[in-house]
């Protein structure tokens, strides 16, 4: 049967204390399985090994992505310069990293010492690191190039990381535009556009056309704005709620990719993701059909995986994998060709690595493309909008003036 296992505190006969895990029937035994290495037990509780509470990280009980990528980068080094896997565990376990990771890592490093491989002390905590990052060190092991695999992941999030700030940084300015032209919009209509009004009400003249649209439009604001704010909130929470269900997330990831202007950012983005990984999972020895699977995780978007997964089982039933992807039609010209390459010189891995700068170059110019486009169109439509409404409250000063004239 399954026996379970113990952490436990216990001492020699000079009285220097020893910790550890012991898989032992009950605790009676343990202490009898310990006194035959001459120590004495002194606790014991049962050990469960899950991941530690993840209420700090709100709930999803994820680590930052510059964390994972600090751990990467500083497992590396020590396992190239031939530490022990426990050992790198415990000194990476003081590192100033944040007090869940650290307990993470402390259950892990426990995982190590009682005779567990990495990859499966990882797989633990599938919620704490992403699958591409397990799947990996299962390969870093299978293949005996730990060492390489961390400092390829390192590279892989920060270059990852890199254009997620870039996408961001380019669509900051498109949406700062809008938010200012509806910001001034509903200013204008509920602060400017009543004020005019009643200095006009004093004067008797007949308003109509534009005027009287932007007045009732105020009026209207006014009126109902608790219900349009009540309606704007269920709206989009429920949109995101929708989002978060597997129909919705489907229709939203399709949307993603199909939409003018961000489109093809996200096609572009895909990509470059997809070549870096795909490159590095076969370079660290993966065979096809199993890279194929695992790379699959890397897109974060489901239709493209769906997608990608159709064409990765064509593949496998003998398609070559340019002509599957060919069918699928999910990745540009270019990618299809540099994999044409790989196939037909046997050199896939090599072809995609030097090819990972050509994409990441796609996406940053398919960035620019975006924030040179939309600006002008945003500052076009801001000015249209207030334009209209200046001319709207001041059209009945203007005749007056023509009056007067």
């Amino acid at each position: 049967g399954f026996m379970p296992t113990y952490k436990y505190v216990a001492v020699n006969l000079q009285k220097k204390k020893y910790k550890g895990l012991f898989i032992a029937e009950d605790e009676k035994d343990l202490a009898m399985q310990l006194t035959k290495q001459d120590l004495y037990l002194v606790s014991a509780k049962e050990y469960k090994g899950g991941s530690p509470s993840a209420f700090f990280t709100l709930g999803t009980g994820k680590v930052k992505l510059s964390e994972l990528t600090t751990f990467c980068r500083q497992f590396s080094i020590m396992i190239s310069t031939g530490t022990t896997l426990s050992e790198c565990v415990d000194n990476l376990k003081i590192q100033p990293y944040s007090s869940y990771f650290r307990s993470i890592l402390q259950v892990i490093g426990e995982d190590i010492k009682g005779g567990a491989m990495l990859s499966g002390a990882l797989d633990k905590h599938k919620k704490v690191f992403p699958d591409f990052f397990r799947s990996m060190v299962h390969v870093g092991e299978a293949s005996g190039k730990l060492d390489e695999v961390f400092v390829a992941l390192a590279d892989y999030y920060e270059n990852d990381a890199s254009i997620k700030r870039k996408v961001k940084s380019a669509l900051a300015y498109p949406i700062m535009l809008a938010v200012m032209t509806v910001g001034v919009v509903i200013l204008m209509l509920a602060f400017v556009v009543p004020t005019f009004r009643e200095t006009m009400a004093t004067l008797d003249i007949k308003i109509d056309g534009l005027t009287k649209v932007v007045y009732d439009i105020s009026d209207f604001l006014i009126t109902y704005w608790q219900v349009l704010v009540a309606a704007v909130i269920l709206i989009v929470g429920g949109l995101f709620l929708f989002s978060k269900t597997k129909v919705g997330k489907r229709i939203f990831d399709r949307f993603k990719v199909k939409c003018p202007f961000i489109g093809r950012v996200q096609v572009n983005l895909i990509t470059a993701r997809f070549a870096r990984a795909f490159s590095l999972l076969l370079s660290s020895g993966m065979d096809l059909a199993s890279a194929l699977d695992s790379v699959s995780i890397i897109f974060g978007n489901v239709y493209i995986q769906e997608r990608f997964t159709e064409a990765a089982q064509d593949a496998l039933h003998g398609v070559s994998l340019t002509n599957a992807l060919q069918r699928q039609n999910i990745f540009p010209q270019m990618l299809l060709q540099m994999l044409s390459v790989g196939e037909k010189t046997a050199s896939l891995e090599d072809v995609l690595r030097r090819s990972c700068k050509f994409f990441d170059e796609q996406l940053e110019s398919s960035l620019n493309s975006i924030t040179t486009r939309i600006q002008p169109v945003m500052l076009l439509i801001m000015g249209v909008v207030i334009g209209t409404l200046f001319l709207a409250v001041y059209a009945p000063m203007l005749s007056i003036m023509n009056g007067l004239g």
